[in-house]
């Protein structure tokens, strides 16, 4: 999660103090950029990203730090917020650590991810999961895994043409229909395509399985029912698609 994500889900960031918001600030840093301590230029670097004029931290840090409770502890010429007000701050703006994994897992993936159509997918999986909307999640990690897959075949001529001979082969009723562009795999079922690759041998056995078991959590996901989808099901659908499929192939 970015900063200016972050203090939208803050209330009444605006109207906070200063010093209030470098506590927001610390906070953040601690826990989605994984900042043991932070400096004076790392808050200032807070207020900048917000186009917010920086009080002076150089003044501001210190005195956190000696005040009769310290909101601040100073370690070594750097900064972390005291025990006791993160823990007031994780009761505020808290969440499961393994969210904060995922959503980071997430966050990360665009920089590796140059097609546009798959960061909308991304951005909406992130949105889901950060609300605890698993099913929604789900769904549309799965959205992003399978249309990438799609792209992946696409975009080599190779694996295009044993995509198309591996069709015939696999479902002999459906030997005519041929592949050349994205919507022609809409005639194809999703569980018919990942077999059809697997018949082609685009990819190894254990992403074909991956697939196999994430579409079944999809398809359990997507329609109403009374299965109740924990987090865990969306850290292991999220984290096994982005990891081992979309990163995977190139």
């Amino acid at each position: 999660m970015e900063l200016p994500e972050f203090v939208q889900q803050v209330d009444s960031f605006d109207a906070s103090t200063p010093k209030d918001k470098i506590k927001i600030f610390a906070w953040f840093l601690h826990t989605y950029k994984s900042m043991t301590t932070f400096d004076n230029e790392a808050m200032r670097n807070c207020f900048k990203q917000l186009h917010l004029t920086s009080p002076d931290v150089s003044v501001y840090l210190p005195r956190m730090a000696s005040s009769k409770p310290a909101d601040l502890l100073k370690e070594r010429g750097r900064y972390k917020l005291a025990r006791a007000v993160r823990s007031e701050l994780d009761k505020k703006y808290g969440i499961h650590k393994s969210i904060i994994q995922v959503a980071r897992l997430l966050s990360d993936l665009p920089e590796s991810v140059p097609d546009m159509a798959e960061r909308a997918f991304l951005s909406e999986a992130l949105n889901c999961y950060r609300v605890e909307a698993f099913r929604a999640c789900i769904v549309m990690t799965w959205n992003l895994a399978f249309d990438h897959v799609l792209r992946w075949i696409l975009a080599d001529n190779q694996r295009l043409a044993d995509f198309n001979s591996a069709i015939g082969k696999r479902f002999p009723k459906k030997s005519a229909h041929q592949i050349s562009t994205i919507e022609h795999f809409e005639e194809l079922k999703e569980s018919e395509t990942i077999e059809i690759c697997q018949t082609a041998n685009l990819f190894s056995k254990n992403i074909t399985e991956i697939l196999r078991e994430k579409l079944k959590k999809r398809n359990m996901a997507a329609h109403p029912s009374q299965i109740i989808i924990q987090q865990s099901q969306a850290d292991d659908v999220v984290t096994d698609l982005v990891s081992n499929v979309v990163i995977v192939l190139k």
